[in-house]
């Protein structure tokens, strides 16, 4: 999107105008983005996938993503969308961990706290400690994650500790996660993990597989069998994901793998911080293909004074963007 040639001058002007604007505003993501990712991006009009990523992280302030990024909040809007869909029962949850039953902890559950990631205690036969859980717990109530690669979702969140049945899960037989990723309704690729045995493979909207490593399990060595059973829990959650993300332009819907059947896991906004890469380029394509910008919540509303004159010359662009595409694919067949 970073060519304005099709487009008429005014639309030209006010999408460069806005990316020295938006670089400007957000010097740190736009710095960190260069650096992690190798190239200076477009925040105001952009055509790759981590592109996409960074403009939802500063300009797509879709209030629908404070929920879904929300542990909590995000298992109440997964049961009504999927009620057929088993959900890890929340066994106890509140502001203080003092006040964390101690009888929980001597059985198989995972603590973890609603508003960030990579905040979870898995506790068993009474380890680790109370004290200990109480420590980490405490210190990321204080944390608001997030913050440094500006994913805005986290920071309305009231933080909150949850404790949570443990599920068993398939790792070293199956798979551990099933991750889909949905666009508009539509799939544009799905990953499956298995964390046990720290292998990983990927698949397309109709459940084939497809070549090339994802960042967690990059080496060749790391692929992860297809089995039939994990094909039928692949196209399962095929089936489901799209009916949890609804008519969001892009989600990640997560599911945990067991022998007896899918559960739910979460709904992610900002995949890998939007830094994700995979060693098959063809995976940013179809996800840069199948993201329609046009259907994000912030080009679909209106707007005022100089935000409508970026809204319509985005959408815009999104529009000869699709024409050209539509065209590429046509040229193929």
């Amino acid at each position: 999107m970073g060519n304005y040639a099709d487009l008429p001058a005014r639309h030209r002007l006010v999408l460069m105008v806005a990316r020295t604007v938006l670089t400007l505003r957000h010097p740190a993501l736009v710095a960190r983005f260069a650096m992690r990712l190798g190239y200076l991006p477009n925040p105001a009009a952009p055509s790759r996938y981590n592109e996409l990523m960074l403009w939802r992280k500063i300009v797509d302030r879709n209030p629908l993503f404070v929920t879904l990024t929300d542990k909590l909040a995000a298992k109440a809007y997964i049961h009504a969308a999927c009620p057929e869909l088993p959900i890890p029962k929340t066994l106890w949850s509140g502001r203080h961990p003092e006040d964390l039953p101690a009888e929980l902890l001597a059985g198989q559950v995972v603590v973890k706290t609603n508003h960030g990631c990579e905040m979870n205690i898995f506790v068993s036969g009474g380890r680790p400690e109370r004290a200990e859980i109480m420590r980490k717990t405490k210190r990321w109530l204080k944390k608001r994650f997030g913050r440094r690669s500006g994913e805005w979702a986290y920071w309305p969140i009231t933080p909150l500790v949850l404790v949570e049945e443990q599920l068993k899960l398939s790792g070293g037989l199956i798979a551990t996660d099933i991750k889909v990723h949905v666009c508009s309704g539509d799939i544009s690729h799905v990953w499956a993990e298995d964390k046990l045995a720290a292998r990983s493979h990927l698949f397309d909207g109709d459940g084939r597989p497809l070549p090339g490593r994802d960042p967690d399990y990059p080496r060749e060595d790391q692929s992860l069998p297809v089995s039939p059973a994990l094909l039928d829990f692949v196209r399962q959650a095929i089936a489901l994901a799209p009916r949890i993300a609804g008519d969001l332009d892009h989600a990640r819907v997560d599911f945990l793998v067991t022998d007896k059947g899918l559960y739910s896991g979460e709904i992610c906004i900002y995949s890998a911080a939007g830094y994700g890469t995979w060693t098959n380029p063809e995976i940013a394509e179809r996800l840069e293909r199948f993201w329609r910008l046009e259907d994000s919540a912030y080009i679909r509303r209106r707007h005022r004074g100089v935000s409508r004159l970026y809204a319509e010359a985005l959408r815009a662009r999104c529009g000869a963007r699709n024409t050209k595409t539509n065209a590429r694919l046509t040229d193929r067949a």
